[in-house]
């Protein structure tokens, strides 16, 4: 694959384009925390690539780009980021982003908004709504305390760096032969998860000689109030089970124009567990599908974004409906299967 430095440090990237890339739109996927570009690419760039002229990219310090001993601020990997679109000479695009790369897509919207067409972000959680305390986010925090607890884990929800420490935690498990129950294993990268550790290892090197622990546990630069400037089409998408829902729910008052959707019986790494879903979900953000979906508001009602769920969505099984009448009904081996069974049964109520 091909490299390029940027900003001190040497960028590992690719693209992929099916058929003439004559007049194709930008999009560029950028992947969280101990992962690198693999978590987008076998899932979705493919797919993508139908529609768009697709750009992946290992973020500084992960897979195959270089691992300096500074640079790992979220505002610097953003310059990383724009340094490799000046590079490929890509104007403005569209982006889609998990976790932490969400993070790096915003800091890099806060400085270039007009260079960006539309945002997807993947359970992006921020620093500025770590302080909020919601009945959910006690709920969901409480459950995941009680599974670390069992496991001997002396790790607290609570802490604000908590999903740090328990990637590194896991980390050294891996490295040193010892079983990663998994309960735990499910709270974590589906990519830490590799037969080689190879994954682990990285990220271990990573935050034992940079200074990337520092720099990622110091403030994200991301105010809420710059946040509000956004006014290109947004979509977010949130794992019903994810403690990365409490941003997603602080959001909701920030942009008024976004799209919302809950992942229904997800945790934070449902793009890794439910592709085919997210990839629906996409196609349908970018095709303006989502914008019908948004709440009309009364005259003199303040405008605010609600959580949709979709009524097709996928599980562990197979494909699923909803009703408000209706539980889930399923599995269907297809999602047309699933939603052709749904119209049968909301017809005749039209």
């Amino acid at each position: 694959m091909p490299t390029v430095t940027i900003n001190g440090a040497r960028i590992n990237y690719v693209q992929l384009c099916e058929g003439d890339a004559t007049g194709r739109e930008d999009l560029v996927m950028v992947h969280g925390l101990a992962t690198n570009m693999a978590f987008w690419y076998f899932k979705y760039a493919c797919e993508f690539a139908k529609q768009f002229r697709v750009t992946l990219f290992d973020l500084r310090g992960h897979g195959r780009s270089e691992m300096t001993p500074t640079g790992y601020a979220p505002a610097n990997l953003a310059r990383d980021m724009a340094g490799l679109l000046d590079h490929l000479r890509i104007d403005k695009a569209h982006f889609i982003a998990h976790s932490f790369g969400g993070v790096v897509t915003m800091s890099f919207a806060l400085k270039h908004m007009h260079r960006v067409k539309s945002m997807v972000l993947a359970d992006t959680h921020i620093a500025a709504v770590r302080h909020v305390q919601t009945p959910q986010e006690w709920a969901y925090g409480r459950n995941i305390q009680s599974i670390l607890d069992r496991h001997g884990f002396a790790l607290d929800t609570r802490d604000t760096f908590f999903g740090y420490k328990l990637l590194t935690r896991v980390a050294h498990m891996q490295l040193n032969g010892v079983a990663v129950p998994s309960e735990l294993m499910d709270l974590v990268n589906p990519v830490m998860n590799n037969a080689s550790g190879r994954t682990a290892a990285q990220w271990l090197k990573l935050m034992d000689t940079t200074a990337a622990e520092a720099e990622l546990m110091g403030d994200d630069g991301l105010a809420i109030d710059a946040l509000r400037a956004f006014k290109f089409p947004i979509v977010a998408m949130y794992g019903e089970r994810s403690p990365a829902r409490l941003t997603g729910t602080e959001l909701l008052k920030v942009w008024p124009h976004a799209a919302f959707r809950n992942i229904r019986d997800a945790g934070h790494f449902f793009p890794a567990s439910r592709p085919q879903e997210v990839v629906l979900g996409c196609m349908r953000f970018w095709r303006g599908d989502l914008a019908n979906t948004l709440r009309r508001h009364r005259p003199g009602e303040a405008r605010r974004s609600y959580f949709r769920s979709d009524r097709v969505f996928m599980t562990t099984g197979g494909w699923y409906f909803m009703t408000r009448e209706t539980d889930r009904v399923g599995p269907f081996p297809e999602s047309e299967q699933a939603r052709a069974a749904l119209n049968s049964v909301i017809a005749p109520l039209r």
